[in-house]
């Protein structure tokens, strides 16, 4: 999957306060649900806390990958959200996340899932485009850092 495809500047918060894990995940549903008006927010909050709760997609450096699965949902879509200050998110590496990329699937589509999991996960191994959005000071800057 190509990952223009999925983001969108719509989609996308530089910056946010946040202090907890709850509370970013619940920044994140609220973008989803206000982009995409068949899906609700607690229904977005629900199933990344269920996720959560089977472990930690904080996967070290500072980024997570949040994600679920939904019902309802035509189409993968991609929540880019940075955080000041970094937050404990049980991470693998025990360090603090500033970076989420959060991914909502369709329900039906398992193995679609893990391929845009695996294709993200590859764009944010490259410490450039990383570095770049954490420099970001806009929804654009973080648009641009993906290569868009």
């Amino acid at each position: 999957m190509d990952i223009k495809a999925i983001v969108s500047l719509d989609r996308t918060e530089c910056a946010v306060q946040c202090n907890s894990k709850k509370r970013i995940l619940e920044i994140i549903s609220d973008i989803a649900a206000q982009d995409n008006t068949s899906i609700d927010q607690v229904t977005v909050l629900n199933s990344l806390l269920s996720r959560e709760r089977m472990g930690s997609t904080g996967i070290g450096n500072g980024i997570a990958l949040p994600h679920g699965r939904l019902a309802g949902l035509e189409h993968v879509m991609a929540i880019i959200v940075t955080c000041i200050p970094a937050i404990n998110f049980d991470a693998l590496d025990e360090k603090p996340v500033d970076i989420f990329f959060a991914l909502l699937v369709p329900e039906e589509q398992t193995e679609g899932h893990l391929q845009t999991l695996a294709t993200v996960a590859g764009k944010l191994s490259d410490k450039d485009t990383v570095k770049a959005i954490r420099r970001a000071k806009t929804n654009e800057d973080i648009v641009s850092a993906l290569g868009m």
